[in-house]
């Protein structure tokens, strides 16, 4: 490697990893590989800037904890990973949209129809519809799990002494593929903006206001699971999300409750309001 350059250094790196040939992490490594040292050629990135870069990622890592993924809103801020929600979504299934820094595994079993608000104030919301596959047809026992922040827009998990469990709940469909429960209406709220991605949003002179919207993961045996979020039609920041969460598909209207149109649900507490959003997973692999 004595006569390696600039242009050289690259096919040498590449070469000194001893992978499988036609693995896909050869391709994958490779191609980071190829990018990183183009974009390193192209900008003429000085020492400076380089540890400028080294620095912010260490931050990163600094400021997280099992509640809190630094990287993964890094991830979320530069579009990442709407972008691989894109790519991954198949053809018929409802389109991904982020999984956000604030997924707990482990949350709650509840019974359809329970209340995941408790006593926290707001309006009070039916979420409810049916989990289908690609043809039409409800699969029964399908798991749904849901998080969301509160009434103010804050995530149980950020606050000191609060269960970092509330407002989550794990279901599973009915005989039909039904899913009904009532929460409360989430605000928009800013993603955290007290660590280097905050740093890094106020440099970029950008807001960091994510739309309204409630999270889930849908998986069922045999299917493909997806993770997404339902947004609400003509709400804050719905059309200029600080991650790129929005689709079209995924944006549901929020009406008055009617029972008669909701369906005769049993339920714990009475909503105020109600949305209804169907599932559509596509078959497993």
């Amino acid at each position: 490697m004595r006569d390696i350059n600039q242009f050289t250094i690259t096919e040498a790196v590449k070469k000194s990893f001893r992978t499988e040939e036609g693995s896909r992490f050869k391709f994958l490594l490779e191609s980071l590989i190829d990018h990183l040292h183009d974009y390193t050629r192209e900008t003429n990135l000085t020492h400076e800037e380089w540890m400028r870069v080294l620095m912010f990622l260490y931050d990163c890592g600094k400021i997280s904890t099992p509640e809190r993924h630094e990287f993964i809103l890094l991830s979320d801020v530069l579009g990442f990973s709407a972008l691989v929600d894109m790519i991954n979504t198949r053809g018929g299934a409802t389109e991904g949209s982020n999984l956000g820094p604030f997924y707990l595994d482990n949350a709650p079993r509840k019974p359809l129809g329970a209340d995941l608000a408790g006593p926290r104030q707001g309006v009070s919301v039916l979420c409810h519809g049916v989990v289908r596959d690609t043809l039409g047809h409800p699969i029964p026992g399908a798991i749904v799990d849901t998080w969301q922040a509160d009434g103010s827009g804050t995530y149980p998990i950020q606050e000191e002494g609060q269960d970092k469990y509330d407002l989550r709940g794990l279901f599973e469909a009915d005989d039909q593929g039904r899913y009904y429960y009532t929460t409360i209406l989430p605000k928009p709220y800013t993603v955290p903006y007290d660590g280097p991605v905050g740093e890094l949003l106020r440099a970029g002179d950008r807001h960091s206001w994510r739309a309204s919207h409630l999270h889930y993961m849908i998986r069922a045996e045999g299917m493909r699971g997806i993770v997404t979020e339902v947004f609400f039609e003509n709400t804050e920041y719905v059309d200029n999300d600080a991650v790129f969460g929005v689709r079209r598909s995924l944006i549901a209207k929020l009406e008055p409750y009617k029972a008669a149109k909701a369906g005769d649900f049993p339920l714990e507490r009475q909503p105020d309001a109600m949305i209804n959003f169907d599932f559509v997973l596509a078959p497993g692999d």
